[in-house]
């Protein structure tokens, strides 16, 4: 027996993350009950961003065109190439203002426990578009945690045996902390003060 409207929206509400029964349940009478309107935009837009936003062919990022604005703009730097996890990251770290280089967005972080590794990752198009001639410094700006230090690790020990000069954020982030919760300030410091990885 398929589930009713409400059952069925209640269920999707919660593949959003931190929202469980309760909270997804409440979500639900909300939308139906005070702002219906709102919920017809909501849908609208999800449906709209699901046709149109795809991968930058370059960085991975989320974007409508073929590039994303940054890897189209003359003003950066190619020879920069910046390794973040999401494009949340990607965005904390244009907040600093210390960086003009371009990006890579992996979309994630090696997590065996997940079943994620360098496979799921994708990490061949990363290698291809860091070894693309232009770039001479790949910085890896994993998050301190454990997955992210594995991710910067596997991907360094990778890089630098190919000529490729490789560079961790210092740690002016947080240990276990998460680049989207950093304040812009302690960020343009880690980014400053970028050291050689280790391997």
């Amino acid at each position: 027996m398929n589930p009713s409207g409400l059952e069925a929206l209640i269920e999707a509400l919660r593949c959003l993350p931190g929202i469980g029964p309760k909270s997804a349940q409440r979500l639900a009478y909300h939308l139906l009950q005070r702002d219906r309107s709102g919920a017809q935009r909501l849908g609208e837009a999800v449906l709209h961003a699901l046709q149109a936003v795809r991968h930058c062919q370059r960085c991975n990022t989320f974007t409508e065109g073929e590039l994303c604005e940054r890897c189209a703009s003359p003003r950066r730097d190619p020879s920069l190439l910046c390794v973040v996890e999401t494009p949340v990251d990607m965005n904390m770290m244009e907040q600093t203002l210390s960086y003009q280089g371009l990006y890579y967005v992996l979309m994630g972080r090696i997590s065996p426990l997940d079943g994620i590794g360098a496979r799921e990752l994708g990490l061949e198009r990363l290698l291809a578009r860091a070894l693309d001639g232009v770039v001479k410094e790949v910085i890896l700006a994993t998050n301190y945690t454990n997955e992210g230090e594995a991710t910067a690790h596997y991907i360094a020990a990778m890089l630098r045996p190919r000529g490729i000069d490789v560079t961790r954020i210092a740690r002016g982030v947080p240990v276990g902390g998460e680049l989207e919760y950093v304040d812009a300030g302690t960020l343009a410091q880690a980014l400053r003060e970028r050291r050689a990885c280790s391997t």
